[in-house]
């Protein structure tokens, strides 16, 4: 939680802002590994798919902000990644139906919403995968956008995972500023910001700049994105 919020705050390809991020890659990585065993342990499919998605969000954003724009090849990776998050929205699709047509309404204890909302994001990400399948990959500004959406939407998982799932955990206070709130809808409204910035600020232009230099030497040493 600490690195992702980090991450999210300092400036865009500073050294610091890619340091967080490579805590936040690695921790993310383990709890969507780990998460997705013992949900197979348990038999619990819908867990599992939580891991599933998790681990791939910020396993293609990362990488994606590891390419620049003439070392940019698609790869058995880009196909994994894809047939990961079609299986998630598959499954989800699915799981929601029955969620629908069921006498409880319920499918794993979950209403129809969360197959619903889950499916959905996981189907805008096999779009895009498609897309940059069949182009052969995608622009610098293009790219950006992807890192950025898919890292907070993984956070907004993380986030939503601890903050309400776990609400038992924190303080009287947290529950009663709704600070618990804030916290876990946090990365959808820092999403939100930064891709309205990238797309429309005018400053987008600086994308390849950043983009070349994470794909070159990491994106600790990427200095110049100041959006």
């Amino acid at each position: 939680m600490l690195s992702g919020f980090a991450a999210m705050a300092l400036r865009k390809g500073s050294r610091r802002h890619g340091l967080a991020g490579d805590v936040f890659v690695i921790s993310m990585l383990t709890l969507a590994t780990s998460g997705a065993t013992l949900a197979l342990m348990k038999h619990e499919m819908s867990n599992f798919l939580g891991g599933l998605f998790t681990g791939y969000l910020v396993a293609t954003a990362w990488m994606t902000a590891r390419r620049s724009d003439k070392d940019w090849r698609t790869g058995i990776f880009d196909w994994i990644g894809l047939l990961a998050a079609l299986t998630v929205a598959t499954i989800n699709a699915t799981y929601g139906l029955e969620a629908a047509f069921s006498p409880t309404g319920m499918k794993d204890g979950y209403p129809v919403g969360p197959f619903a909302f889950m499916g959905s994001v996981a189907l805008f990400a096999v779009v895009g995968d498609i897309r940059m399948l069949v182009r052969g990959g995608v622009s610098a500004t293009q790219r950006l956008g992807r890192h950025l959406w898919r890292m907070c939407f993984a956070q907004f998982i993380a986030a939503m995972s601890i903050f309400l799932a776990r609400a038992e955990l924190f303080p009287a206070f947290m529950h009663k500023t709704g600070m618990l709130y804030l916290l876990s809808f946090l990365p959808l409204l820092v999403m939100f910001f930064w891709m309205v910035q990238v797309r429309y600020s005018g400053r987008a232009n600086r994308t390849k700049t950043f983009m070349a230099r994470a794909a070159g030497h990491g994106l600790n040493s990427c200095k110049e994105f100041r959006v």
